[in-house]
C-alpha cells in the first residue's frame, strides 16, 4: 500500500535579491500577489493536496514570515466587532494550528538539495513534497493536488514538468524522456541547465516534487555540483539510475516564475483579471493605458 503524501516543505531561505531593495527588511515571499502573499498561495496549494504538516527552511530576517502564520486575536477582535465576517474569514485562512508548522534554519545557502536535506529529521519513512513559492501556478485543480493524485496510483518520484521554448531549455532542469505516457513521463535522465542546442528535450521541471525517502538518503552522501551547490537534480538522478521510478508530470496550469521581476508583474495581472470583484476596473484601465501608448507612438 503506497504511503500518502502528508508532510511538505518548502525552501525559503533565499534572500530574493532580485528584489531589492524591497527585499532589504520583507522576505519575498510576504510580497504581495494582488492581496495574498506569495507563501499564502504555496500553502493553500499545499492543503488542497492534503499536506498536513508544513516544514519551512528558512534563514535570518524571516522573522516576518513566521509571524504571518500566527494568529492575531486582537485584528481577528475588531474585525467581529466591525460586523466584518468575510475579512474575519480571510483572516483565519492565513492561520496556522499549533504543531502544524515547523521551522528549520539553513546556514548557509549551499542550494536546493541542501535545503530540502536540512529538513530530513522531521520525516520519517515516508514520501514528501517539496514546494517552491516562486513558483506560482493558477489552475482549476492545484498543481500539487494533480500531482498526488497521479502520484497515489504509480508510486516513486514524481517532478512537475512544463513544455518550454527550445530557447529557454537552458534555463531550467530538463528531463530525458523515456517513454511518453501523455500527462505521466518516465525519465532516464534530467540534465541541470543544458547548454543552448544540447537539451534532450523541452519539457522543463518546475518547482513542485514529490519524493521517496530514498532522495534524502542520497543527499545525506552527495558532494556540491554546479556551483558549488548540492544540486536537488543529482540527488533525483541517483534515483533514475538505482531504482528506475522518476517521472515527470505534465499538470494543467499556467505557471508565472514569480522569482523574477517580469514573471511577477505578468502574475499580478493575470490574478488581478481572474478576480471578479477587481477585473472591471483593471480591465478598463489596462484598455485606456494601451490607448494612450497607442496614441504616443
Amino acid at each position: 500500500m503506497k504511503k500518502k503524501v502528508t508532510k511538505a516543505i518548502f525552501p525559503v531561505a533565499g534572500l530574493g535579491t532580485r528584489f531589492l531593495p524591497a527585499t532589504k527588511s520583507i522576505p519575498k515571499e510576504i510580497m504581495t500577489l494582488v492581496d495574498r502573499p506569495l507563501i499564502q498561495y504555496a500553502i493553500d496549494e499545499a492543503r488542497a493536496a492534503g499536506i498536513k504538516e508544513f516544514i519551512f527552511v528558512t534563514s535570518r530576517g524571516k522573522s516576518a514570515l513566521e509571524d504571518y502564520f500566527d494568529h492575531s486575536p486582537e485584528l481577528e477582535n475588531i474585525l467581529r466587532k466591525k460586523k466584518k465576517p468575510e475579512l474575519l474569514k480571510t483572516l483565519k485562512n492565513t492561520n496556522m494550528e499549533s504543531g502544524a508548522i515547523a521551522y528549520m534554519r539553513q546556514h548557509k545557502a549551499l542550494g536546493l538539495g541542501h535545503a530540502v536535506w536540512c529538513a530530513r529529521r522531521l520525516l520519517s519513512n515516508e514520501p514528501f513534497a517539496v514546494i517552491l513559492p516562486d513558483d506560482v501556478i493558477a489552475a482549476e485543480k492545484p498543481c500539487l493536488q494533480q500531482m498526488v493524485e497521479a502520484h497515489a496510483e504509480i508510486g516513486g518520484n514524481m517532478v512537475a514538468a512544463m513544455e518550454v521554448p527550445d530557447d529557454k531549455t537552458s534555463s531550467y532542469g530538463v528531463l530525458d524522456v523515456k517513454e511518453d505516457m501523455g500527462s505521466v513521463v518516465s525519465v532516464k535522465g534530467m540534465v541541470e541547465k543544458p547548454a543552448a542546442g544540447t537539451a534532450p528535450s523541452n519539457l522543463a521541471v518546475i518547482g513542485r516534487y514529490i519524493l521517496t525517502p530514498d532522495v534524502m538518503g542520497h543527499l545525506n552522501r552527495i558532494k556540491s555540483g554546479a556551483g558549488g551547490e548540492i544540486q536537488l537534480t543529482d540527488a533525483i538522478a541517483r534515483e533514475i539510475t538505482d531504482a528506475d521510478n522518476v517521472y515527470g508530470y505534465r499538470f494543467k496550469g499556467q505557471r508565472f516564475d514569480c522569482g523574477s521581476k517580469a514573471g511577477f508583474l505578468q502574475a499580478t495581472v493575470a490574478f488581478g483579471l481572474g478576480r471578479e470583484d477587481l477585473r472591471d476596473e483593471f480591465q478598463d484601465y489596462l484598455a485606456d493605458m494601451m490607448s494612450v501608448r497607442s496614441a504616443a507612438q
